[in-house]
């Protein structure tokens, strides 16, 4: 999580970088003596949390405050209690009273983190996935949809994808290993040196082997138990 400090007091200001800089995670980027120079250089290259002092010369921490991104997380820091109420009004994860000691500034700290990591996972929630891949096929590059793979052969130096569609099967210049590291698991399992199942399109699962219609994938010795988990996860009984 990056950070910057803005206060016109150099000590308080430096006592303040200090602290940043031995949280393992703040990434200290910067540090102003006045909004105004603060504001030349995160206009383009913001930081996700500041440690704003309130009192300054030309433009007060809670003016500068209010023209932020609103993703930026402010925190400020200050010798005067009364301006609490307006902090709140600008959305300060918290406002601490000099001399701050370093555990008021860890738990500030803390609360920007919390806040940090829910804006990440909302972010990461609301960013589409890609579902398909390219693989090389008689000299193309053919697009196939992990939602229609059923289930993928290891055929000594290529694999066939079999798929859920008209076009039924892909054979391509690849190697197993390459394929198991880049689907996502558990969803795509290896089951057998020469087969990776799509688990939840899997029709029947009979002892040691996984049904997709008339044809019969082997599940061997080596990997039964950690399909064994994975059916155990799945199956009410």
């Amino acid at each position: 999580m990056t950070c910057a400090i803005i206060d016109d007091e150099p000590l308080a200001a430096d006592l303040l970088a200090s602290y940043a800089r031995k949280t393992p995670f703040l990434e200290l980027s910067g540090i102003y003596n006045s909004a105004i120079e603060a504001m030349r250089v995160l206009r383009t290259k913001p930081v996700d949390l500041i440690f704003l002092d309130i009192q300054m010369p030309e433009l007060s921490g809670l003016e500068f405050a209010t023209i932020l991104p609103t993703q930026t997380m402010v925190v400020f820091t200050t010798a005067f209690d009364r301006y609490a109420v307006e902090s709140y009004k600008v959305n300060a994860i918290d406002y601490l009273l000099k001399p701050i000691s370093y555990e008021t500034f860890l738990h500030a700290a803390n609360k920007a983190l919390k806040t940090y990591e829910t804006q990440q996972n909302i972010i990461t929630a609301s960013k589409p996935q890609e579902r398909f891949i390219y693989v090389k096929s008689e000299y193309k590059l053919v697009r196939i949809f992990l939602d229609d793979i059923l289930y993928i052969e290891g055929l000594k130096d290529y694999v066939q994808i079999h798929l859920d569609t008209p076009q039924k099967k892909v054979l391509c210049l690849m190697n197993m290993k390459t394929l198991e590291d880049y689907l996502p698991q558990p969803e795509f399992m290896r089951v057998h040196r020469s087969f990776i199942v799509h688990m939840p399109k899997a029709d029947t699962i009979d002892r040691l082997r996984i049904v997709f219609g008339d044809n019969y994938i082997p599940i061997s010795e080596s990997y039964k138990d950690v399909v064994q988990q994975y059916i155990n996860e799945h199956t009410l009984i």
